[in-house]
């Protein structure tokens, strides 16, 4: 403090001054699934049925239902086509 106000050092106000105006770094919607979620939507979107899932992972069919719903509704997707379509745009599968 100088003459009761506040100074930054060169190297504070050129931190400041660089990040100034910056927009923020999104966080992927994806990064909100947990790990059994992004495996799950991986299996719907290479065509899996809930009940093959479920065998799969040892889970009954309504769990994988659930599961499903839930990733959904994250991802503010309102059906099935739209989540594969959702996969295949974000690498969870490859489109071929």
């Amino acid at each position: 403090m100088h003459l009761g106000k506040r100074y930054l050092s060169d190297q504070i106000t050129g931190i400041v001054v660089e990040g100034y105006g910056r927009e923020p770094l999104e966080k992927s919607p994806l990064s909100s699934l947990s790990r059994r979620e992004r495996q799950i939507l991986q299996l719907l979107a290479e065509g899996r049925s809930a009940p093959e899932i479920a065998k799969l992972l040892s889970l009954s069919p309504r769990t994988v239902e659930t599961y499903r719903a839930r990733m959904m509704e994250k991802l503010g997707i309102k059906d099935f086509r739209e989540l594969v379509m959702y996969a295949v745009k974000h690498g969870i599968v490859n489109s071929e």
